[in-house]
């Protein structure tokens, strides 16, 4: 097969792989989220996975049960990440232990729900993994206890103990307020690009660029270099759209919005600054449910 017919080939590959994952990735994406604690951590379980995935695939003899293998490596990925960075680890899934007699239920399946899908992401970190794991899984995704023990090979009664003693500590946590988000000053690098942006002044963007620029357009394109100006060729497309300096878990971003009348943002932008000069960029404009559970602060 020749260079360009192998090449389009991976491509259309690639491409149906992720048409095959797309109804998946916002479900995997709330669970690696609250797994890390994070949105954008979480997204990047997610884009791990996928590529774990995909490279798997072609190695198998049978296609797996498609959802619950995804779960089993975004699961095995989101506690080697939290491995990786020395996060909490209070109670190691590996170390979780069958009980002999199940806990006293919950008072209310609806109840748990209500308090695993409104709390705040950052805050399962609080919990311990098995019961983070547990909780996620059956409040905020529904999953059944049965599924929840095969995806995370705990016996039944394992399961459920870990989710009481979640739940228990979900409910301490709801009764406390959250830590109040910090407001900080935008950096003049990400300040004026914004403002460059909004006023379209594309030359100037272009010259905020470092000359080895590197672009994360997530689910879509990697781009380096000179070949980042085809990205903001398509920005220069659009009218209507406007940018905000804000703050995410801690981290300068840039709010994206779609219309001038919008009350919250479509997605969002991150910039690595190095001298003043943008090395690189990583754009969530096609992974827009990662905003769906985010605390954002617009500067």
């Amino acid at each position: 097969m020749a260079d360009d017919d192998l090449l389009a080939a991976q491509h259309e590959g690639r491409r149906r792989f992720l048409e095959l994952v797309a109804d998946l990735r916002p479900e995997l994406h709330r669970y690696c989220a609250r797994m890390t604690g994070s949105v954008a951590d979480g997204e990047d379980i997610v884009q791990d996975t996928l590529a774990r995935a995909y490279y798997l695939l072609p190695e198998m003899n049978e296609l797996p049960a498609f959802r619950p293998w995804l779960f089993r490596i975004a699961h095995n990925r989101a506690l080697d990440h939290l491995r990786r960075y020395e996060a909490r680890m209070v109670e190691p899934l590996e170390a979780v232990r069958d009980t002999a007699v199940d806990p006293a239920p919950d008072p209310g399946d609806a109840m748990a729900r209500q308090q695993a899908v409104r709390l705040a992401v950052s805050r399962f970190v609080e919990l311990a993994p098995a019961q983070r794991s547990c909780v996620v899984l059956k409040d905020v995704l529904g999953h059944s206890l049965e599924e929840i023990g095969a995806l995370l090979e705990l016996s039944l009664s394992a399961v459920k103990a870990s989710l009481h003693r979640g739940r228990l500590r979900l409910r301490q946590l709801a009764a406390t307020a959250p830590p109040e988000p910090l407001r900080r000053e935008t950096s003049s690098t990400v300040a004026r690009y914004v403002a460059l942006f909004n006023a379209r002044d594309w030359d100037g963007v272009r010259a905020l660029l470092a000359e080895d620029v590197q672009l994360d357009l997530l689910s879509r394109a990697q781009r380096a270099g000179r070949a980042v100006g085809d990205y903001l060729t398509n920005y220069e497309r659009i009218h209507d759209w406007a940018l905000v300096p804000a703050w995410l878990e801690g981290r300068e971003v840039i709010a994206a919005f779609r219309a001038p009348g919008d009350a919250r943002p479509a997605y969002f932008i991150e910039l690595t600054v190095e001298n003043g000069k943008v090395r690189f960029i990583r754009d969530y404009r096609y992974v827009p449910y990662v905003l769906q559970d985010a605390e954002l602060v617009l500067a």
